[in-house]
C-alpha cells in the first residue's frame, strides 16, 4: 500500500470536510421545507407519512427508510462507502435538530421565502457531497443498481421509484403540494449549478447526465483513485 503523501491527506480532509457539510446542509434543507409547510420532495414525503404512523421523528424515519434501502443493495450488489452510511445517518440528524430549531411560521409570506431557501439550501449540500466522492447514497445506490439489473434507463428507473415513494408517502399521510413540485423543478439546475461550482473534475459530467458508472466508492487511503459520487 502506498504512503499517503502530506497533498493526499490534505486532498482527503477537504473531501471528508464537503461531505460532511453538504449532508449536514442536506438535513437542514429538509428540515426547512418541512417547516414551509408548502409540500416536501418524494422522499420526505415517505418519512413523513412513515413518522406519523409509527410515532417516530422524521428524522429517524429518514434514517430508518435509509438502511431499509441499503439492505435492498444487497441482491443489487452494491458497494457501500463511508459517503453512503454517513448519509444515512446525518442527513436524519440534522433534519430533526433543524426541527427542533426552527418554529414554523405562521405567514405565507414567511414561508414561500423559506421553502426558495431550502430548495436553493439542497441545491448547494448536493454539489458539496456529491463532489466529495465517497460512495453513492442509499436513494441513488438503488437507482443505479435497478438499471444494471434491469436494463432499463436510469431517467425511467428514477422516475418509477419517485413516483412510488411519493404515492406510498401521501398515502400514508405525507405532505404534498405547491413545494413538491417547485423542488422537483427547481432541484436540477440547481444542483448542476452546485456540482460544476464544487466539482474540481468531472463534474460537469455527472451534473449534465446522471453517472452510472461513477457510483462506486472512493477509498480513504487513495485520493487519487477513480472518482465516485456520493447523493442521497
Amino acid at each position: 500500500m502506498p504512503t499517503p503523501t502530506r497533498a493526499g491527506l490534505e486532498e482527503t480532509a477537504g473531501r471528508l470536510v464537503r461531505l460532511y457539510a453538504g449532508l449536514a446542509l442536506y438535513g437542514t434543507s429538509a428540515g426547512l421545507q418541512l417547516r414551509a409547510g408548502l409540500g416536501l420532495p418524494p422522499w420526505d414525503v415517505l418519512n413523513q407519512g412513515v413518522a406519523r404512523h409509527a410515532g417516530l421523528s422524521i428524522g429517524t424515519a429518514s434514517i430508518l427508510i435509509g438502511a431499509l434501502v441499503l439492505l435492498l443493495w444487497i441482491p443489487l450488489r452494491q458497494r457501500p462507502g463511508l459517503g453512503t452510511v454517513s448519509n444515512v445517518l446525518l442527513i436524519g440528524l440534522s433534519l430533526d435538530a433543524t426541527l427542533a430549531l426552527v418554529p414554523a411560521p405562521s405567514s405565507l409570506w414567511a414561508r414561500v421565502p423559506l421553502l426558495v431557501l431550502a430548495t436553493a439550501l439542497c441545491g448547494l449540500a448536493t454539489g458539496l457531497y456529491i463532489s466529495a466522492r465517497f460512495g453513492a447514497g442509499p436513494r441513488d445506490g438503488l437507482m443505479t443498481g435497478l438499471h444494471r439489473r434491469t436494463g432499463r434507463s436510469v431517467r425511467l428507473v428514477r422516475t418509477c421509484i419517485e413516483l412510488a415513494v411519493l404515492a406510498t408517502g401521501f398515502a400514508l399521510g405525507g405532505s404534498v403540494g405547491v413545494g413538491t413540485v417547485f423542488f422537483a423543478v427547481a432541484i436540477g439546475p440547481l444542483a448542476q449549478f452546485s456540482l460544476r461550482l464544487f466539482g474540481p473534475s468531472g463534474s460537469r459530467t455527472v451534473a449534465g447526465n446522471t453517472a452510472v458508472a461513477a457510483v462506486a466508492p472512493v477509498p480513504v487511503e487513495t485520493p487519487a483513485a477513480r472518482p465516485g459520487t456520493a447523493s442521497r
